[in-house]
């Protein structure tokens, strides 16, 4: 059996896909998966071994410049490779429009979640076969249900496994024992205090470890930079790729990360991550898998609030309590790096580090 899968972004959400790919090789053997997913991300579904061929898309490249797109044929290519594959099903597990509409160009039938499931409940007229999935549950289980319904098979009891080999990740000689900050994320509001950073830092260097730090832009390499400053074992590490990332992920004894697509990517590795929440709520899209803590700054004036800009108005008990200009936003006051680092060590894997 040979099915498109079409799930494009974003990192995070490519990333809870692949439990539901684990379920349905166990379930039906021999299925295999096409995969169109967004170029930035083509990487990730090859790891996977139900994955047969990926189909890159560029819809967040083609927008910006439609004429372009028409004019030197990459739309064109992508409808053919879709039409020129024989596929027994589609399954849209994105569920919005614009992942519907590219179901268009192929001979089979499409499945997808039902207009009460959708993100975009307009998606679902698009589809042949269209499944109830509940909402209000991590979205690794909603994905693992639909699969199940769309391919019919029971969905497996426990917890979904990603189905990546991480022994072929792991790199000879890394030498010292390491965590890793992920501390690059998108909303200004998700980021915890680089303050925060700095001090937990020199309290995992004082427990005998060292700390690497990743960074995918100029504001994220600075950062890092400040962070390390004058550390001995603070090591900036220099751009990496995903499948870089993921091999030092691999190596490393544990990880903080704050709401970011690398998170669920340390998760997938099954790398024991803290992950820190203060706008969102990591119970519907949190880190999901073994040896995964999250820490919730839950601020009771305001967090979890979801939102990309910060509104909450200091006190002038809050501006007594804590310096607002370097600990900010509040929520995250709440994980402040004593209690940031007492969990981690826990949560790392027991003497192997001195």
């Amino acid at each position: 059996m040979r099915v498109l899968l079409i799930k494009t972004s974003s990192l995070g959400d490519v990333i809870h896909t692949l439990p539901a790919l684990t379920d349905a090789m166990r379930a039906l053997p021999g299925i295999q998966f096409d995969w169109v997913v967004e170029e930035g991300f083509a990487e990730i579904p090859t790891w996977h071994p139900a994955v047969a061929g990926v189909i890159p898309v560029a819809i967040r490249r083609w927008r910006k410049n439609l004429w372009q797109t028409f004019k030197n044929g990459q739309w064109r290519q992508f409808k053919q490779r879709l039409r020129d594959t024989r596929y027994d099903l589609v399954i849209d597990a994105q569920g919005l429009l614009k992942s519907a509409w590219l179901t268009r160009y192929v001979k089979a039938p499409i499945a997808g979640l039902d207009k009460h499931s959708a993100r975009e409940p307009l998606a679902a007229r698009l589809y042949d076969r269209a499944y109830p999935v509940a909402r209000g549950q991590h979205a690794v289980e909603r994905l693992r249900q639909l699969f199940a319904q769309a391919l019919g098979y029971e969905v497996p009891a426990g917890l979904g496994d990603y189905g990546l080999d991480r022994s072929r990740l792991l790199q000879a000689g890394t030498g010292a024992p390491f965590v890793l900050f992920l501390h690059g994320t998108t909303w200004v509001t998700k980021h915890w205090p680089e303050l925060y950073w700095r001090q937990l830092a020199e309290r995992m260097i004082d427990q005998g470890l060292e700390v690497h730090l990743p960074w995918g832009n100029p504001a994220e390499k600075a950062r890092a930079e400040r962070i390390a400053s004058g550390l001995d074992k603070a090591v900036v590490l220099p751009k990496l790729n995903l499948a870089g990332v993921a091999k030092v992920l691999a190596s490393a004894q544990g990880c903080v990360a704050v709401d970011t697509g690398l998170g669920h990517l340390a998760a997938a590795l099954d790398v024991p991550t803290l992950s820190l929440f203060g706008p969102t709520n990591p119970g519907l899209t949190g880190a999901y898998g073994k040896s995964q803590v999250h820490l919730a700054g839950d601020y009771p004036a305001c967090a979890p609030c979801l939102q990309k800009k910060c509104t909450y108005q200091p006190t002038a008990q809050d501006k007594r309590r804590v310096d607002t200009e370097r600990e900010w936003p509040m929520c995250f006051t709440r994980l402040n790096p004593e209690r940031v680092a007492s969990q981690l060590s826990a949560l790392l894997p027991a003497k192997e580090h001195p």
